[in-house]
């Protein structure tokens, strides 16, 4: 009897040893930081779009809702904890929408401010499910908040697909923005615009609400199309070939805006393979040149494997100032009442 009860105690044992050095709170030690290898990558800013379902349909959107796929809460926070310990310093959530699941958003957040100590949390929405409560709730965990708008007419925003998919009725976006914006400030979160710049609005001026609103960020997108996500309305979802400006028509609208110190423009150019994406699986994306390239997922093959399988224009993310002060602790330098700490941020 003694025997079957110590041998049954050290099945236990291992079972639990088992399931903790696989949970998303403990790591293997050959990842463990100061690990990497010379010829390791080091994927220090991360966009994470863990979700695609949306509750708007932007006709240009290069990330559709192909799948409704969501990793299980412990699965992603193990992921996110692989890529902390090859580096990663920044994550960004994005989607999608990532406040269709605002609990699921709420943990990822303090998991990884609270448990990896990240310098940067930030997340991208349309702003429709921002609420009061969230950020008071999860606010403390959150470094940078932001909120796409491409313009200040809503026939247009409605136009673009800027719209609620189940009435059609355009977001009130101006109106949202200034209140996220007086929560952003209330707790402690640096607010950022997105914009994309499309055959729809480049000839429109924004200037007076940007400034009006502050940013400390303003980034101007170029609308882009992804081979595979948003080149044919036919083979696809959406099909963003309709909504393509010309480089001077591009330039037009940020030259009309360049007295705003907040702006950073990111053309095209700046845009393929400058940033490290992650999809809903856990697999780095290549939405450069040519057809999107996949790899296969960190939770199998781990961040280095993964990440070498796709391209990542590690030059262009530092030229476009892909590194900067990202916490919400950070001086505001960039605003729109303020001055341009970098040169190379501005038109």
């Amino acid at each position: 009897m003694v025997f079957l009860a110590v041998l049954v105690l050290a099945a236990t044992l291992m079972a639990v040893i088992y399931a903790y050095r696989y949970s998303s709170h403990s790591r293997p030690l050959s990842i463990l930081p100061g690990s990497l290898k010379e010829d390791e990558i080091v994927p220090v800013s991360v966009n994470y779009f863990f979700t695609r379902k949306c509750n708007a349909e932007c006709k240009f959107c290069f990330h559709t809702e192909t799948s409704s796929y969501k990793l299980p809460l412990q699965d992603a926070e193990y992921g996110l904890r692989l890529l902390a310990a090859a580096g990663m310093k920044k994550i960004n959530f994005a989607g999608g929408e990532p406040f269709l699941y605002p609990k699921y958003l709420g943990s990822l957040c303090r998991y990884c401010k609270e448990d990896l100590g990240l310098e940067s949390v930030s997340i991208v929405s349309n702003g429709t499910k921002v609420t009061g409560k969230w950020l008071k709730d999860y606010g403390s965990a959150v470094d940078i908040l932001a909120i796409s708008c491409d313009s200040t007419n809503p026939e247009t925003n409605k136009a673009i697909g800027r719209r609620d998919r189940g009435s059609g009725e355009a977001f009130d976006n101006v109106k949202s923005l200034f209140q996220i914006k007086e929560w952003c400030q209330q707790y402690g979160i640096r607010f950022k615009l997105n914009t994309v710049v499309c055959s729809l609005n480049w000839e429109e001026s924004m200037a007076d609400m940007v400034q009006k609103l502050d940013p400390f960020r303003w980034k101007v997108f170029q609308v882009l199309v992804v081979v595979g996500e948003n080149e044919s309305d036919i083979r696809r979802k959406r099909d963003a070939t309709k909504f393509v400006i010309t480089d001077a028509q591009y330039e037009d609208f940020c030259n009309r805006h360049k007295h705003l110190k907040c702006m950073i423009p990111e053309p095209n150019k700046a845009m393929k393979s400058s940033y490290l994406l992650i999809d809903e699986y856990m697999r780095f994306l290549d939405k450069g040149d040519g057809d999107e390239k996949v790899s296969e997922s960190i939770l199998e093959v781990g961040v280095q494997k993964a990440i070498k399988q796709v391209r990542w224009d590690q030059e262009e993310f530092h030229n476009r100032g892909g590194i900067y002060d990202w916490d919400s602790a950070a001086e505001k330098m960039n605003s729109c009442g303020g001055r341009s700490g970098d040169k190379k941020l501005e038109w």
